[in-house]
């Protein structure tokens, strides 16, 4: 095993002044969001979502971003996983982009609530059919005893929905909105010194700072 501590990376490829950064932080976000897809990075919209339960105990995973729309971030899971039911509990959670090949990285805290379940339902049927069957037979985040359980899952939802051609939305599925109240984009900078610019909302809407590293 190498020597972790000694695992190093210079960051040489951007630098980020206030002055370089739109007023509005999803303006910039999209701006950053679509040099991250020209630029090829794998799967851009992968993003850690970070949850805490009625403890206080934090779980963190990676999802997918599927929509940015009137200022939110939009994502889609199974209501009663874990998240699902930690976001009832306490809908404070935390967004986090990293996009490797640009040296960039963003944050963003918020409140997440529920979609509309037409909203949903119209991007479930949008889905492969084969996610969509995933979604009926996987009671996400449930102990189960062995892999063949979720197997006799999927043939038992494909026979009850062969011949439909639109699968209804599970009632335990749908989407989430995160309303930000934070948004930090982050540019790697050599020597550590990485440029750090963050917007905060308060009653006049947004503020922009810089950060020290």
């Amino acid at each position: 095993m190498p020597s972790i501590s000694e695992i190093r990376k210079e960051y040489v490829l951007a630098a980020l002044e206030v002055t370089d950064v739109s007023l509005d932080p999803i303006v910039q976000f999209n701006k950053w969001f679509t040099e991250a897809v020209q630029a090829q990075v794998m799967e851009p919209n992968a993003m850690t979502l970070a949850t805490v339960d009625s403890e206080g105990k934090p779980s963190a995973r990676i999802v997918l971003l599927k929509d940015v729309t009137d200022n939110k971030f939009v994502f889609y899971t199974n209501y009663q996983s874990q998240k699902g039911k930690e976001l009832e509990q306490n809908p404070a959670c935390a967004l986090t982009f990293f996009w490797p090949e640009l040296e960039r990285q963003v944050r963003i805290s918020g409140v997440a609530s529920r979609v509309s379940a037409a909203t949903s339902e119209t991007y479930f049927q949008s889905r492969p059919r084969a996610s969509q069957i995933g979604a009926w037979s996987s009671p996400q985040s449930s102990v189960i005893k062995d892999r063949f359980i979720l197997e006799d899952r999927v043939k038992a939802m494909e026979q009850r929905f062969d011949g439909k051609p639109v699968l209804p939305k599970p009632h335990q599925w749908g989407g989430y909105e995160v309303t930000p109240t934070q948004i930090e984009f982050w540019q790697g900078r050599p020597s550590r010194l990485h440029d750090r610019i963050a917007y905060y909302y308060g009653n006049s809407g947004w503020e922009i700072f810089r950060l020290a590293p």
